[in-house]
C-alpha cells in the first residue's frame, strides 16, 4: 500500500495536472469534486504546493505560478479563434446600444471586438478593465473612458486586484457587456480565472442590462469557475442556434436570445 507520503505527493500532481486543465486558477471546492476528496485534504495539498512554489492561494481559490500557468490561450490567438462569428456578435451589439450609452466591457477577445463595432459611436460612457477596449475607444468622438486601476495583467492587458475592483464598485451603467469562458445546461456560464469572476460579481449589478457575448464554441463545454448570478442576464447574444438544453436553460432564467444575422429575438 502507498504510505501518506505517496498518496500526497500524487495528489498535488493530479491538483497541478487539474490547474492546468482549468486554465491556471480554480476554486477549492472544484478541485474536492475532480479529486473526489474533502476541501480540508484539497487545501493541506495547496498549503505544501505553495511552500513549494509552485502555486499562489488566493480568496476561495488557487493559482498555478506564473512560469507554471497554463492559462486560456494567448489574448491574439483567441482574437484570431472563430473571429467572424465574433464580428456578428459585436456587429449586434452596436445595434443595440446608442449614442450616449454608458458600459462596462470586460477583457474578453469577444468585448475587443464589441470596442471596435462601437468605433462610430458618440459620446459613449465607457468603463473598463481592458487595455484593448480603452485604446480602441478613448480620445475619439467625445467618448468618455475609465480605466480600472490595479496590476496590470501581461498576457491579455486586463487590470485585476482590488484596486480594479473598488473602481469597478463605484459606476452604474446601463449596460455591462461581458464575455464567458464555457456555457453549459447543467451549471450556466462559466469563466476560466477567478480573478475576472470577481470582478464582473461587482460590475454587473451595478449596470440596468446584463449582455453576454458568446460565440457557438462556448456551447455545452465547461470552464472552472461558475458565474453566481447567472440568472440575471438578460440578453446573450451569439452567431447561432444554441442547443436546445443551452435554450431552455435560457428560457428558464428569462434571458433573451438575439443571435446575429437574424431579425428576431427568441
Amino acid at each position: 500500500m502507498p504510505n501518506t507520503a505517496t498518496r500526497s505527493n500524487h495528489r498535488e500532481q493530479e491538483i497541478l495536472k487539474e490547474l492546468r486543465l482549468a486554465g491556471g486558477s480554480c476554486r477549492v471546492g472544484y478541485l474536492a469534486e475532480r479529486l473526489g476528496v474533502s476541501d480540508e485534504t484539497v487545501r493541506r495539498n495547496i498549503k505544501a504546493l505553495q511552500e513549494k512554489s509552485q502555486v499562489r492561494k488566493v480568496h476561495g481559490g488557487v493559482l498555478l505560478a506564473e512560469d507554471l500557468t497554463l492559462t486560456e490561450q494567448p489574448f491574439q490567438a483567441r482574437m484570431d479563434e472563430n473571429a467572424e462569428a465574433k464580428r456578428q456578435i459585436a456587429g449586434k451589439l452596436a445595434q443595440i446600444i446608442e449614442d450616449g450609452d454608458s458600459l462596462f466591457l470586460d477583457i474578453g477577445s469577444t468585448s475587443a471586438y464589441a470596442a471596435r463595432a462601437l468605433n462610430n459611436h458618440r459620446n459613449l460612457y465607457v468603463v473598463t478593465n481592458s487595455l484593448t477596449v480603452a485604446s480602441t475607444l478613448a480620445a475619439r468622438n467625445g467618448n468618455r473612458v475609465f480605466f480600472a486601476g490595479g496590476e496590470l495583467r501581461g498576457h491579455d492587458g486586463g487590470a485585476f486586484g482590488q484596486d480594479a475592483i473598488g473602481f469597478i464598485r463605484r459606476f452604474n451603467v446601463q449596460y455591462a457587456v461581458f464575455s464567458s469562458g464555457a456555457i453549459n445546461c447543467e451549471v450556466g456560464v462559466m469563466l476560466h480565472d477567478i480573478n475576472e469572476a470577481d470582478l464582473l460579481a461587482q460590475a454587473m449589478p451595478r449596470a440596468q442590462t446584463r449582455i453576454l457575448l458568446a460565440d457557438s464554441s462556448k456551447f455545452g463545454i465547461r470552464a472552472p469557475i461558475a458565474i453566481n448570478d447567472a440568472a440575471s442576464i438578460d440578453i446573450l447574444i451569439t452567431e447561432t442556434t444554441p442547443p436546445d438544453a443551452v435554450i431552455d436553460m435560457l428560457g428558464e432564467n428569462e434571458t433573451s436570445l438575439v443571435i446575429a444575422g437574424h431579425e428576431k429575438e427568441h
